[in-house]
C-alpha cells in the first residue's frame, strides 16, 4: 500500500521532476519516425514507458506471460528505440521490437521481482515497472475467491463478447456468461469499474466509437478476476442488472432497474470496531489494481439481484464506493481489511476501525430524536414516528431542547433546531420547519455551510412550493455530488420549467430513488417524465412515468401520475389509448385535474373534428376560469388563443393572449404567452391578416393594443401601413391622430421626421396648413438625408402658402426645381396673381403630354385649366393660342369638360365676365389633382427595411420552450 500511494503522487509528475532527478532518467522525448513518439522516465521506486501518437491513437494491448509483457498497437510504426534499449531502467532486463501483421508489438522482459500496470493519460498510453510489494503480516489486501466447487461461468473458448445498445442516450453493455458469476459495478472519479468473480478474456470490440457516454474503455485481469474500465468524460449514471447468467451494465438509463441498496453497521461486540453489511450472495473480494490511480482496490463481488450502496460513503480510514452492484472499498491505509462469510462482508483493522463513538450513540438513542438521514437529501425512517403520546407529545418533547438553545452562544450544537425540523418534515409540515431552519441559521450562521441544513431546508422549501428559493438551498457546492440532493433540485427546476437543468439533475440523481418513500417516488418520476415532455423526448418520459406507476399508492399522488401517463401516450401519437385516458380523468372532483384532462380531450377532439372550433373555444374559454396559476392556466389562455386566430377573431385572440402573460412572470411559458401577443399583433398589422377587416375596425383594434406597436422598423411598418388605409378611405382625422401618437411618443431622429413629414403631408390634404407646419417645425433635427430634407422643405411651403405667407414660402422653396418644387412655385404665384409666371409653370408642367392620347389625369386637367385661365387674365394670347391648339383635343374627354373649353377660349370672346373666370380657376379641381398623387405616393412608398417572415418569427418566439425539445 505504501507503493501504492508512491506512484498514486508519482504518475502525474512522473514526465517533469521525477524523471529529472537521475542521469539516467534524464527524460528524452525518442522522436518517432512515422507517428510514433516514445518517452522514457524512471523515479526512486518505478520506471515509465510512455507512447504518445501523432493523429489518432492506435489503442494499445498488453499480454503479459510470466515475466515476459509484450505491449501490442494496432498500427505499425519505426520508432527510435534507442534510448529504450540503451538507458538501464530499474525493473526491465531487456526490450524488443517487433513488426507484424501490419501492427507493432514491444516486449518488455522483467525482472525477477517485478511487476508491471498499463493505462491511460493525457492522450497517452504507458507502463510502470516496480518492485513487487510484500505486505506485512497484519496487510490486510488478501483476496478470497469463489467456492472452487461452483459451476465454471466461463464460456467455453474462455471468451466473454461483450454486446452493445444504444438508444438514445441510454448505451447498454450486456455480458453473457456459460453460469451465473458475481460481479461488482462501482465507480471511481470518473471512471466505471465492472468486475466480474472470474478470469475470462473480455472481448469489447463491439463497444461503440464516439459516443457522448464515454471517452476511453479498457480491459484488465488478475488473479481469479476480469474487469473492464469505462473512463468517462463526466459523470454519468449507471446502473446494473442480470438476467439469468448475464450481466448487463447501463450508462444513462431511461429509468433506475430494480435496485437494494446495502445498509451499513457498526459491530464491537468481539473487540475491535468494525463495520459489516449484508451482502447476499456474496462471492470473493479482490483487490483490483487501478492503473489510472496506481494503487488497489477492494471489491466484493455478489450474485444478482443488484445491490450497491447508492451514494459514496467516507470514512476516515477508508471509503466505500458508489455501487450499483457488489462493494468497492478505497483503502487509505495499509493494514485494511476486507473478507466475507456467507453473506457477511466485513471492513476491520487490527487495532479497530476509526467509526462513530459508542457513548454518542447512545446518547442520540437517550434523546428519542429524529436522526439524520444516511444522505442529506433522504428521509430518515424515524421522521415522522410520533409515538404513542401522539403528535403533540412527541412535538413538546423535540421543541424544548430547541429554546434551550436559543440561548447558547453561536458555536454550541443546534441538534435540538434539526432533530425538530427532520420531524417536521417528516410530518409534512413544511412551514413550520422552514421556521425552525431560519431560526437556526440567525443563531447559529455557520450552518449555511453545512450539507444536512441546506438539504432539509431546500426540501421544506420545495415541499412548501416556493421553488426558486428551494433551488438557491439545493444548488450550493457542499451539496452538487448528492444524487439525493440531485432529485430535489431536479424536481423545483421542473416546477419552474427549467427543463434542460432539470433533465440533468434527475440524471444525477437517478442512483437515489429508490430510496426515497413511495409518495416521492412518484412526484420525482412524474416531474421527470415531464420535463422529458418538453425536451420532446417521449422515451424518455414513458420510461419515467412507468416507474412512478410502479410507486402507485397515494389519493393525492395517483390522479396526477396518471394525467401525465396520458400527456406521454399523446404525445407518442397513441391517440387512441391518450383519449380515453383523459375523458376518465376528466370526471374527477379535482379541477387539477379534470381541467388539464378536459383540455387536452377537447383538443384530441379538434384534432379529430368529433367536435366544431365553436364548441373547443367554449370548452377552453371555460377552463380559462375554472383553474387560475400556473402552467395550466397559461396553457389554456396560449391554446384559446390560437384557435380565435386560425377562426378569424382577432380580438378575442388578442384580449385572450394579454388576459394573463403579466400575472405569472416567473413561469417561461409566460413568457412564451407574450411572445404569441406579440407575433399575433405583427401578423395583424404587418403582415396583412387584418387587412380583411375595415380600415375603422382595423383601427379600433390597433388603438386597443397600440402598447405592442414595436419601437423601430417593424413598428414603423405597421403604422404606416395602417395609415395608407385610412388615407384612401379619406379617414384623415384618424390617420392624422395615428401618425401623431407615434411622432409624440414612439420616435426620435430621423425615423421621427420621416413619419412628421407623412403627418404633414396629411394635414395638408385635410385642410389644416397650421397642424401641418408644427409637425415640421416640432421635428427638426440637425442631420437628414438630403432627399427627405428637401420634402420637407417642399411641404413647409405649401403650408406657408395655406397661411397666405407667399414670399416666406417663396424663400423656403430656394432654388429647387423638381417637379414637386415647381408645383408649389405654381400654386405661390397663382396665389400672388402674378399670372404670367404661374402660367408658364404650369404648362411647363404639363411637358409633352399633348403628344398622347387618352384622357389627362385629375392633376394635370387642374394644370392645363389654369395655365390658360393664367394667360386669359395675363392677356397673353399667343400662349394662350398655343394652348388652344395643343390642348383641345382632349376637353371632350375631360372631367369637366365644360370649364376647360370656356379657360381655353379665353376673355376675348365674350362668352364669360371676369367673374365666371374666378370661378372656374377655384382651387377645387387643382386641390383634388394634388392629393390624389400625395395618396398614390402613400400607397406606392417603400416600407421600412424589411422584417423576418412571420414563421422565423414565431420560431424564434418558441426557442425558450423548445431548446431542448430541438
Amino acid at each position: 500500500m505504501r507503493l501504492a500511494r508512491v506512484l498514486r503522487a508519482g504518475v502525474a509528475a512522473i514526465a517533469s521532476a521525477a524523471i529529472a532527478a537521475a542521469p539516467v532518467a534524464a527524460e528524452a522525448p525518442i522522436a518517432g519516425q512515422p507517428g510514433l513518439t516514445i518517452r522514457v522516465g524512471q523515479a526512486e521506486q518505478f520506471s515509465r514507458i510512455e507512447f504518445r501518437w501523432a493523429g489518432a491513437p492506435a489503442p494499445m494491448g498488453a499480454h503479459r506471460q510470466g515475466q515476459t509483457l509484450t505491449l501490442t498497437f494496432g498500427r505499425d510504426a519505426h520508432p527510435d528505440v534507442s534510448t529504450l534499449k540503451s538507458v538501464a531502467l530499474k525493473w526491465v532486463k531487456s526490450v524488443d521490437v517487433k513488426h507484424q501483421k501490419g501492427g507493432l508489438a514491444i516486449v518488455l522482459t522483467l525482472d525477477d521481482g517485478a511487476d508491471a500496470l498499463t493505462g491511460e493519460a493525457d492522450g497517452a498510453e504507458f507502463v510502470n515497472v516496480f518492485a513487487k510489494e510484500t505486505p506485512p503480516a497484519d496487510q490486510g489486501a488478501v483476496a478470497q475467491a469463489p467456492s472452487p466447487s461452483r459451476p465454471d461461468p466461463v464460456p467455453f473458448g474462455g471468451a466473454v463478447v461483450m454486446k452493445s445498445a444504444l438508444a438514445g442516450s441510454q448505451l447498454r453493455f450486456d455480458f453473457p456468461w456459460r453460469n451465473p458469476c458475481g460481479a461488482a459495478v462501482f465507480r471511481r472519479g470518473d471512471a466505471i469499474w465492472i468486475v466480474f468473480d472470474a478470469a475470462a478474456k473480455l472481448d469489447i470490440s463491439s463497444a461503440p466509437k464516439n459516443v457522448v457516454q464515454y471517452a476511453s474503455m479498457q480491459t484488465y485481469s488478475g488473479p481469479g478476476y476480469s474487469a473492464v474500465r469505462i473512463a468517462t468524460r463526466a459523470p454519468v449514471a449507471f446502473a446494473a442488472t442480470a438476467d439469468g447468467s448475464d450481466w448487463a451494465v447501463i450508462l444513462e438509463p431511461f429509468s433506475q432497474p430494480p435496485f437494494n441498496p446495502v445498509k451499513l453497521s457498526r459491530d464491537d461486540s468481539d473487540g475491535p470496531a468494525a463495520l459489516t453489511t449484508a451482502m447476499a450472495g456474496a462471492t470473493g473480494v479482490f483487490w483490483v489494481d487501478d492503473p489510472a490511480v496506481g494503487d488497489k482496490v477492494a471489491v466484493v463481488t455478489a450474485l444478482a439481484p443488484a445491490k450497491g450502496l447508492p451514494i459514496q460513503r467516507d470514512f476516515v480510514q477508508f471509503s466505500l464506493l458508489q455501487s450499483a452492484q457488489g462493494l468497492a472499498v478505497d483503502s487509505k491505509v495499509d493494514d485494511l481489511s476486507v473478507a466475507y462469510n456467507g453473506d457477511i462482508v466485513t471492513l476491520s483493522r487490527p487495532k479497530g476501525l476509526a467509526l462513530s463513538s459508542g457513548i454518542a450513540r447512545q446518547g442520540a438513542a437517550a434523546l428519542d430524536a429524529p436522526k439524520p438521514a444516511p444522505l442529506p437529501g433522504l428521509f430518515g425512517d424515524d421522521w415522522g414516528k410520533t409515538g404513542e403520546g401522539g403528535f403533540m407529545a412527541r412535538y413538546d418533547a423535540l421543541i424544548d431542547p430547541v429554546a434551550t438553545e436559543d440561548g447558547q452562544t453561536v458555536d454550541a450544537p443546534v441538534a435540538g433546531h434539526m432533530a425538530l425540523a427532520r420531524f417536521l418534515i417528516g410530518e409534512g409540515l413544511s412551514f413550520e420547519a422552514i421556521g425552525v431552519l431560519d431560526d437556526a441559521l440567525r443563531t447559529h450562521p455557520n450552518l449555511g455551510g453545512e450539507a444536512e441544513f441546506r438539504a432539509l431546508r431546500g426540501m421544506a422549501r420545495a415541499m412548501a412550493g416556493r421553488y426558486k428559493e428551494a433551488e438557491t438551498d439545493l444548488s450550493v457546492p457542499v451539496l452538487e455530488d448528492n444524487p439525493a440532493a440531485g432529485l430535489w433540485r431536479g424536481y423545483v427546476l421542473a416546477k419552474t420549467s427549467q427543463w434542460n437543468d432539470a433533465k440533468k439533475a434527475f440524471t444525477a440523481g437517478t442512483s437515489a430513488l429508490s430510496q426515497f418513500p413511495a409518495a416521492w417516488k412518484q412526484r420525482f418520476a412524474r416531474a421527470a417524465a415531464e420535463t422529458a415532455l418538453a425536451l420532446g423526448d417521449a422515451g424518455g418520459a414513458r420510461s419515467w412515468i412507468n416507474f412512478a406507476l410502479a410507486s402507485l399508492g397515494d389519493p393525492d399522488e395517483d390522479p396526477q401520475t396518471r394525467l401525465v401517463d396520458a400527456e406521454v401516450s399523446q404525445r407518442a401519437g397513441n391517440i387512441a389509448d391518450a383519449l380515453p385516458k383523459f375523458q376518465a380523468l376528466a370526471q374527477s372532483p379535482r379541477d387539477d385535474i379534470a381541467g388539464p384532462a378536459l383540455l387536452h380531450a377537447t383538443q384530441i377532439q379538434l384534432t379529430q373534428a368529433t367536435i366544431s372550433p365553436d364548441q373547443a373555444i367554449d370548452t377552453y374559454d371555460g377552463l380559462r376560469f375554472r383553474w387560475r396559476g400556473g402552467s395550466f392556466e397559461l396553457e389554456t389562455i396560449r391554446t384559446l388563443g390560437q384557435l380565435y386566430l386560425s377562426q378569424g377573431r382577432y380580438r378575442e385572440a388578442l384580449e385572450a393572449f394579454r388576459s394573463a402573460g403579466k400575472n405569472l412572470p416567473d413561469l417561461p411559458e409566460a413568457t412564451q404567452l407574450q411572445a404569441d401577443l406579440t407575433a399575433a399583433f405583427k401578423s395583424l398589422f404587418l403582415d396583412g391578416q387584418a387587412d380583411g377587416l375595415q380600415p375603422i375596425q382595423a383601427l379600433a383594434l390597433f388603438y386597443d393594443f397600440k402598447e405592442l406597436t414595436p419601437v423601430g422598423a417593424d413598428g414603423d411598418a405597421m403604422v404606416r401601413r395602417l395609415t395608407r388605409r385610412l388615407v384612401d378611405v379619406d379617414l384623415l382625422p384618424q390617420a392624422e391622430e395615428l401618425l401623431k401618437y407615434q411622432v409624440d411618443n414612439r420616435l426620435d431622429g430621423v425615423s421621427k421626421a420621416q413619419v412628421a413629414t407623412d403627418l404633414a403631408v396629411i394635414d395638408l390634404m385635410d385642410r389644416k396648413p397650421e397642424d401641418a407646419l408644427d409637425a415640421i417645425n416640432a421635428s427638426r433635427t440637425t442631420i437628414l438625408p438630403a432627399a427627405l430634407n428637401a420634402q420637407r422643405r417642399i411641404v413647409a411651403a405649401r403650408a406657408l402658402t395655406g397661411l397666405g405667407q407667399y414670399d416666406t414660402a417663396l424663400e423656403m422653396l430656394g432654388n429647387d426645381n423638381t417637379p414637386d418644387g415647381a408645383d408649389a412655385r405654381a400654386e405661390i404665384l397663382w396665389r400672388q396673381k402674378n399670372w404670367a409666371a404661374a402660367g408658364a409653370i404650369f404648362e411647363r408642367m404639363l411637358g409633352e403630354r399633348y403628344k398622347t392620347a387618352g384622357p389627362l389625369a385629375s392633376e394635370q386637367e387642374g394644370q392645363l385649366l389654369r395655365a390658360a385661365v393664367a394667360y386669359s387674365l395675363a392677356d397673353d394670347d399667343a400662349s394662350l393660342g398655343r394652348l388652344r391648339g395643343r390642348w383641345e383635343p382632349f376637353v371632350a374627354g375631360a372631367r369637366n369638360p365644360e370649364a376647360l373649353r370656356v379657360a381655353l377660349s379665353g376673355l376675348s370672346d365674350g362668352r364669360v365676365s371676369p367673374a365666371d373666370f374666378s370661378r372656374i380657376a377655384a382651387d377645387n379641381q387643382a386641390f383634388e389633382g394634388w392629393v390624389a398623387k400625395m395618396k398614390d405616393r402613400f400607397r406606392q412608398a417603400p416600407l421600412p427595411a424589411p422584417h423576418a417572415p412571420l414563421a422565423s418569427r414565431q420560431a424564434a418566439a418558441d426557442a425558450p420552450t423548445a431548446k431542448a425539445k430541438a
